[in-house]
């Protein structure tokens, strides 16, 4: 059975952008599409129903809210399966669920409520930081749709080979014929000077023999393409892939590469002893402040 990408709307518009992101993922992906609704309604509303419905006022407009998003889905691509559900649950505890049957789940950036744009919802943060599927989380602001004549995906490449989040990244390039940009930065220490050198024979081969050979080497960066070229070795030749290295902190240097990409993929590393995943600055910086979708994925270990 086919896992469904999964979808949470709460009737934003940020969450009805999500719907019709997700719709076209589903589309290249060959997916059927769940949309989910969860709120715990009787916290607010107690036994109060909706006149001619029997149904607490909440569900009735929640089913409403799925049952518009359905609509606008297979308006928007017919040929894809949609299936709805209205569940009276805290959303986080519902998503965080659902996650651990989706193929990925997509998250508009904000909610119905009032905070500032540049604010991540905590939904978002929360599903995000601990489900066990790859999170795609939309910017409020970003209108960018799956689509013909798409430019680039980014990956950025952490100091460990997040190889889960480098096979999402590979599939989405491949799925949308569009080449990977994998990007790793480095920075050197503020007492190194760009000449220094290491003893040869060490953990880095070809910066070993650069140095036997008299070649001046910049060590970090050195390590920055090593380290890059691990992470990329198993990619299939069929998928055009762009290295870059980059000196600068990662968080900035992976905010200015989204400015001109269709999707920024990142990976989660799971911290043994703790639930679920735990967020580091870097995903947390790129969740709310990319300029493109972005994809947090779980990687074990």
């Amino acid at each position: 059975m086919e896992l469904p990408l999964v979808v949470g709307v709460d009737g934003s518009e940020p969450s009805l952008r999500a719907v019709d992101w997700a719709a076209d993922e589903a589309a290249l992906r060959g997916l059927p599409l769940r949309l989910v609704y969860a709120s715990l309604w009787e916290r607010y509303e107690g036994t109060s129903l909706a006149k001619d419905h029997g149904k607490p006022a909440e569900q009735v407009m929640a089913e409403d809210i799925v049952a518009t998003a359905a609509r606008r889905a297979l308006s928007r691509r017919p040929d894809v399966k949609v299936t709805t559900d209205v569940l009276p649950e805290e959303p986080e505890y519902a998503l965080l669920r659902e996650g651990r049957t989706a193929a990925a789940m997509v998250l508009g950036s904000r909610g119905r409520s009032s905070l500032a744009e540049a604010l991540l919802g905590s939904v978002s943060v929360t599903v995000a930081g601990h489900a066990h599927c790859p999170v795609i989380v939309l910017r409020g602001s970003h209108v960018n749709q799956v689509r013909a004549g798409a430019r680039r995906i980014v990956l950025g490449v952490g100091e460990t080979a997040d190889a889960a989040a480098v096979r999402f990244a590979v599939e989405e390039a491949r799925l949308r014929g569009v080449p990977l940009e994998a990007v790793r930065a480095w920075r050197s220490p503020a007492y190194e000077t760009t000449d220094h050198t290491l003893p040869a024979g060490g953990r880095f081969p070809k910066l070993s023999a650069a140095l036997r050979e008299g070649v001046p080497a910049r060590p970090h960066e050195e390590q920055a393409t090593e380290e890059l070229e691990a992470a990329l070795r198993d990619i299939p030749a069929d998928v055009e892939v762009h290295r870059r290295t980059v000196e600068g902190q990662a968080r900035r240097v992976l905010l200015d590469a989204s400015a001109d990409a269709d999707l920024l993929v990142v990976g989660a590393r799971r911290r043994e002893g703790r639930f679920g995943l735990q967020l580091g600055p870097v995903a947390h910086t790129v969740l709310h402040h990319s300029a493109c979708p972005v994809a947090v994925v779980p990687q074990r270990g």
